[in-house]
């Protein structure tokens, strides 16, 4: 089992259809990437609430913790690397206080969510982060996503459950 960690994707209605925030990893594991945001679990905290501390941190927003959406896990397995390994809990929220912002972390950037910049995103993304954000499933999906040894290939994928 992996280190706990959290993502929160924000969806909105633009003008183009639905959008997603993601933003490009300015500091730390995976600069330089586009990835969703959020971080560690820290103890004591839950899942929501960590996404909740992170999102404030990353994007100076404040969710509106009954418009979060639960949308499954994510176990990252990196067998050249294991203390990399990310057991991921993830949410959708649709509600929110404050202006997206630029952080040290995070420069954060809406797409629209059948056009993902998955050319600029970890490889894993475009296998389970489509099927997280259509929200078209009963039951919150858990993937398991396992990297090559290059750490940036996906040597194995697989959805779990429901």
């Amino acid at each position: 089992m992996g280190a706990p960690v959290v993502l929160c994707f924000l969806l909105r209605e633009g003008q183009e259809g639905s959008e997603v925030l993601l933003g490009r990893k300015r500091r730390g594991f995976g600069v330089g990437k586009i990835v969703g945001l959020g971080g560690h679990i820290e103890a004591g905290e839950t899942a929501a609430q960590a996404a909740r501390r992170e999102l404030a941190e990353e994007a100076c927003v404040e969710l509106d913790a009954a418009a979060m959406r639960a949308a499954g896990t994510v176990d990252f397995r990196f067998p050249a690397r294991p203390e990399w390994d990310m057991a991921c809990t993830m949410f959708t929220c649709t509600r929110w206080e404050g202006e997206v912002c630029t952080t040290e972390e995070i420069e954060p950037e809406w797409f629209p969510v059948d056009a993902l910049p998955v050319d600029r995103m970890w490889q894993d993304a475009d296998h389970w982060l489509p099927i997280v954000l259509t929200g078209a499933w009963a039951v919150p999906p858990d993937f398991l996503v396992e990297m090559a040894e290059d750490n940036e290939t996906v040597a194995r994928f697989a959805v779990l459950g429901p």
